[in-house]
């Protein structure tokens, strides 16, 4: 049986769906020998060819956007770029960070294995704004690290910006990083998740996405909740699902 993906909304210019968590959403120079992509998967389950409007880390789950022709998908690319796409997030963090704040920190630009590396591409320091509001939090009873106990949150994340990881690495920065980030995690709480809680995977998911229809102009809002390992985590906690 063919492989398909949540189809969360579709009309003949775009299509919007759930993407699962480690799954690339093209062809990656750094992952070569993997044979999944969700741009594949959509374009046989739909049959025709789709192009990303946006990209989401290979471990993010959550609403990934398209266009049904190229034009389109510049069309949508080119919202994100001018800040008019509102972007909402879910991330399990380490640690209880204030009820809400914003992370003003300039990220350097990182580039694929594959981008031009010459005079011309700058690695100077972009500007980065995140917004974040604190939804629940939780102490267990485990000394995951060097206290009796380990504490973690679940925030709700707004990107002004579009720095790549941005949020990982914005979140790193205030010393919350997310639970399962292989990269910018705590080694310990990552295995404590994974071999305690039965959770392997990285718990940040795009949640909500509003945005303008690149061919009516009418402004379009797209939620989905989270799921599996996700949502099991939050019932398991005892915190909201959406």
């Amino acid at each position: 049986m063919p492989e398909t993906l949540p189809i969360l909304f579709r009309d003949e210019h775009i299509v919007v769906i759930d993407k699962p968590p480690n799954l690339l959403v093209h062809r990656s120079e750094i992952d070569r020998h993997e044979t999944r992509f969700a741009i594949q998967i959509l374009r046989d389950q739909i049959g025709q060819r789709v192009w990303p409007a946006h990209r989401l880390d290979r471990g993010t789950s959550g609403i990934l956007l398209f266009g049904l022709n190229i034009e389109t998908a510049s069309l949508l690319g080119r919202q994100f770029e001018q800040g008019l796409v509102d972007k909402r997030y879910w991330a399990v963090v380490r640690g209880h960070p204030p009820p809400a704040g914003s992370i003003d920190h300039a990220l350097t630009r990182q580039r694929d294995a594959y981008e031009y590396h010459g005079n011309q591409c700058s690695t100077e320091a972009q500007s980065a704004l995140t917004h974040y509001r604190k939804l629940a939090e939780i102490e267990l009873p485990f000394a995951v690290d060097r206290y009796p106990s380990s504490r973690y949150a679940l925030l709700e994340l707004e990107p002004i910006t579009g720095r790549r990881h941005q949020i990982r690495r914005h979140l790193k920065h205030i010393a919350h990083p997310i639970i399962g980030d292989a990269t910018y995690g705590k080694g310990r709480h990552n295995r404590f998740f994974a071999e305690t809680l039965e959770c392997r995977r990285l718990l940040l998911a795009c949640v909500g996405l509003t945005f303008n229809h690149p061919v009516g102009g009418q402004r379009l809002e797209i939620k989905q909740p989270v799921s599996g390992e996700f949502a099991e985590i939050l019932a398991r906690f005892g915190w909201p699902s959406a």
